[in-house]
């Protein structure tokens, strides 16, 4: 069933390199494979739960190995009987 899963990491990285670590995880999430749509504040994706939260994963990952101290992620999950899209969420307003 396909679920959408939006993702805003917050990496406690210097000001300076926080776009350079932002930036690797929307390379992984676009990498994945995933059909996804980078906002100004949160990337939402699209599929199936299991594979998405495994993304939200290496996310958390990725923003270790690049010298964060810590990372806050805000983490939204919708999921319905017969799976939702993104383009049925936005698609009147495109």
């Amino acid at each position: 069933m396909l679920c959408n899963v939006s993702l805003q990491a917050l990496p406690s990285v210097p000001d300076e390199r926080l776009y350079q670590v932002v930036d690797q995880v929307i390379d992984l999430i676009r990498n994945s494979g995933v059909k996804y749509v980078v906002g100004p504040m949160e990337t939402t994706m699209e599929g199936e739960l299991h594979q998405l939260l495994e993304i939200v994963e290496k996310a958390q990952e990725i923003c270790f190995e690049n010298g964060a101290a810590r990372v806050v992620s805000v983490v939204k999950i919708d999921c319905k009987a017969g799976g939702v899209t993104i383009d049925e969420k936005i698609q009147k307003y495109r």
